[in-house]
């Protein structure tokens, strides 16, 4: 690349950092971050079911309630909810942040019964179906039958009226509804302009909040054709928007009444989330001077990059209003894990190019600038199979899965900018300086490294027999999945429902002492927040009344006396349509993935890494199922982490073994396979160990369901890492041998490429 032409993209590059950077910078300053329940409390609304003229509220129908209510609450922008089914007819919700609670249960209450009506004469037959209400305006109209419910309505959006001021509610109809209206507004039509007959009524829940006449330019016995039309009337924007809400929503089968309101705290408490932050300091602080000691000068800049990723990420999540909570927090763990690999593959390929030169001038800035271009397509191909899962997750999922895909989504879009911009301009910057070109080892891209020189010239042909790896990978997969059904696996509360206990005490509850006290008696998998100003709540999995009443006395003890106000069973806050949705979305997911490799490596690989994938799972799930620990919300989100993690460990291997297929034609195919695991060794072990600071932080300094989920992400981490060798190659090795492809060949060059002492092409 030309001089002046190499500056111009420098420049460019260090433009755009300065901008993201002071950009973030205000959004740090100016802003607050929107915690969860977990972490910050919230409003606790309590809802009952009742029986309407034509539904029972039975525990079917709550059911059904509940889930309109869980669309409702997302269309609030609320993140992270809690909803699950209390007894057969209530429901408890619990709102993490809400600004105006009275809004909420004005919003979650409405049956949302729509219904529209013609407006009859006081003449017209069938008296006995006509019902009398008033208008917006005030005027007394007589309805006719409903000839249209909110079945027939797809969607409903607000925005300003384009017939005069306020706002309107544009309706999509579906069905059969689309006739149905052209039949309404063409009687209407008949009738003259101005009379009450011309309009037509939109109720809800008894109420007309519409009664638009049919316009002049509609013919009679005509009507409007078409898939959609417009409310309009007096709405505020505000008003047009929650009208919009709740027809969208869908409509309650059974009206619901408001029980009870309070505010609670964090489910984790001031500890936990204090145990957190510091495992978080340490961990990073730990990996920054691992990161040092191994790349230098490189490993320092390094460290500033992934400084300006935390205040990129930290900030993009403030703009856009997210909820933090564990569950979400863990996509930004994957995301730390991927911006240090991105750093770390630039240097390793960096430090090939430099081995590659030789004595040059300009060699040390010509190695940082082949070790981006080498290291690219890696990059790229591992973040953006990331990203394509995560994006699904927030589209098709909801509850914490989709609170997982939004703060991974955002933390691999900041680890990108961090290792492919802000970490170029400080290498190119610094390290391209006359001072470091002639004292190279400053740089710590001079050597290759002993443990890599020493793999590459002893390490032979791994998958001379790719069948025992992959014998191997069976018998562990099937040991850790013996112990799920031998021990079976603790589902948490979320997945199985149990019991609600509220308690009042005669002063302020320590909901740290009550955790621990609960946690020695047995009880640790029991969530515990404030309620009110002297009240605890206690959610633990199905217990019996014995156990209950166990629990009662712990409580009592903790907090120096305490009397029991509520007993109730509750259902799952994760429940069958949000389980389900889930899966779907992660099944989808994984689908794209493996579409993706098939078209950016070969189908074979992108089945290779799909089987390592669910090894990893089955792993995981089994060990838990062994050390007995709880699957609860948090080991879900620490189940993604892993999927993702593997995906992108078995990518990264595999762009090298396309890079070495294309230059290597005369060599087997299981021989290239070696040589890419083991060049990439130092890659794999470097990013292992950045994450594994962090990870064995959390489990040192957490407790509880922290402690588990740095467990579940540890256990992934080695069997993520160690799939890729043990499951994805053999697995390719094994493909390529049954369904042999052609092997697309390097072009010739004028002049071949010097090689590295590692034997690779470079």
């Amino acid at each position: 690349m030309p001089r002046t032409s190499a500056r111009r993209d420098l420049l460019v590059r260090g433009i755009v950092s300065f901008g993201v950077l002071a950009a973030s910078a205000f959004l740090l300053l100016t802003s607050q971050p929107q915690l969860g329940l977990d972490l910050r409390g919230g409003t606790q609304i309590v809802l009952e079911t009742k029986d309407s003229p034509t539904t029972k509220a039975d525990g079917e129908a709550t059911d059904r309630s509940l889930e309109v209510l869980r669309r409702r609450v997302d269309e609030l922008g609320v993140a992270e909810p809690v909803l699950a089914r209390s007894g057969e007819r209530r429901i408890l919700v619990e709102l993490p942040g809400v600004q105006d609670p009275a809004e909420a249960v004005e919003v979650l209450g409405r049956t949302a019964q729509l219904t529209v009506h013609p407006v009859v004469g006081a003449g017209d037959e069938a008296a006995a179906d006509q019902v009398a209400l008033t208008s917006p305006e005030g005027v007394p109209l007589l309805l006719g039958p409903a000839a249209m419910t909110g079945e027939g309505i797809k969607g409903a959006q607000s925005s300003i009226s384009q017939r005069g001021a306020g706002n309107e509610v544009s309706i999509e109809f579906r069905g059969d509804a689309p006739g149905t209206w052209q039949r309404l507004t063409a009687e209407a039509a008949c009738s003259p302009i101005g009379t009450p007959t011309r309009q037509i009524a939109f109720v809800l829940d008894n109420k007309i909040v519409s009664s638009p006449q049919v316009g002049t330019d509609v013919a009679c016995r005509t009507g409007i054709i078409g898939g959609s039309t417009q409310i309009t009337g007096s709405f505020t924007q505000a008003e047009a928007a929650e009208l919009a809400l709740v027809i969208r929503s869908g409509a309650l089968p059974v009206p619901v009444e408001v029980i009870e309101q309070r505010t609670v705290g964090a489910t984790l408490g001031a500890e936990a989330i204090e145990a957190s932050a510091w495992a978080a300091i340490i961990g990073i602080s730990l990996t920054g001077i691992f990161l040092i000691v191994v790349y230098r000068l490189a490993g320092l800049l390094a460290v500033g990059a992934l400084v300006g990723y935390a205040a990129v990420a930290y900030a993009a999540l403030l703009a856009i209003g997210a909820t933090l909570t564990l569950p979400g927090l863990a996509g930004f763990v994957l995301a730390i894990g991927m911006a240090v690999d991105a750093n770390v593959l630039v240097f390793e390929r960096a430090r090939e190019e430099y081995a590659a030169r030789g004595a040059r001038a300009g060699r040390m800035l010509k190695a940082v600038q082949g070790g981006f271009r080498g290291a690219l397509s890696a990059v790229a191909d591992s973040n953006i199979t990331t990203l394509l899962a995560a994006g699904l997750l927030f589209w098709l999922a909801t509850g914490p899965v989709k609170g997982f895909g939004v703060t991974l989504s955002i933390g691999v879009l900041a680890s990108m900018f961090s290792a492919l911009v802000l970490s170029r301009v400080l290498l190119e910057l610094v390290l391209g300086s006359r001072f470091v070109e002639r004292r190279p080892a400053l740089s710590g891209l001079h050597t290759l490294g002993r443990v890599r020189t020493w793999l590459v010239a002893r390490g032979g042909e791994l998958f001379r027999r790719p069948g025992r790896w992959l014998v191997a990978a069976a018998v562990l997969a099937v040991l850790c999945l013996s112990g799920v059904f031998l021990r079976g696996l603790d589902l948490g509360v979320e997945f199985t429902g149990g019991r609600m206990l509220d308690y009042t005490a005669a002063q302020t509850v320590d909901p740290g002492r009550v955790r621990t006290a609960l946690a020695d008696a047995g009880f640790g998998d029991a969530v515990v927040a404030t309620s009110g100003e002297n009240g605890v709540s206690v959610r633990t999995g199905p217990i019996d009344d014995a156990a209950a009443a166990r629990v009662g006395d712990v409580v009592s003890t903790a907090t120096g006396g305490a009397q029991q106000v509520s007993n109730e069973l509750i259902g799952p806050s994760l429940g069958s349509e949000l389980r389900r949705n889930a899966v779907i979305a992660l099944a989808i997911a994984v689908a794209a993935q493996l579409g993706y490799l098939a078209v950016r490596f070969d189908w074979r690989l992108g089945v290779a890494t799909v089987v390592a994938l669910v090894t990893d799972v089955v792993v995981l799930v089994g060990v838990f199922g062994w050390l007995g620990k709880t699957a609860d919300g948090v080991f879900l989100a620490a189940l993604l982490t892993v999927i993702g993690y593997s995906v992108n460990d078995s990518v990264v291997v595999f762009d090298r073994v396309r890079e070495l297929a294309r230059s290597r034609g005369k060599q087997s195919y299981a021989a290239v396979v070696s040589s890419a695991v083991l060049q990439t060794v130092p890659r794999t072990v470097n990013t292992g160990i950045g994450v594994l600071f962090v990870l064995a932080a959390l489990l040192v300094l957490g407790d509880g369901s922290l402690a588990d989920f740095a467990t579940a992400l540890l256990v992934g981490l080695v069997a993520g890492t160690a799939s890729t060798v043990v499951t994805a190659a053999p697995v390719a090795i094994a493909l390529q041998s049954k369904y042999p492809g052609t092997r697309r060949r390097a072009p010739v060059r004028a002049k071949p490429r010097s090689r590295a002492a590692n034997g690779a092409v470079v």
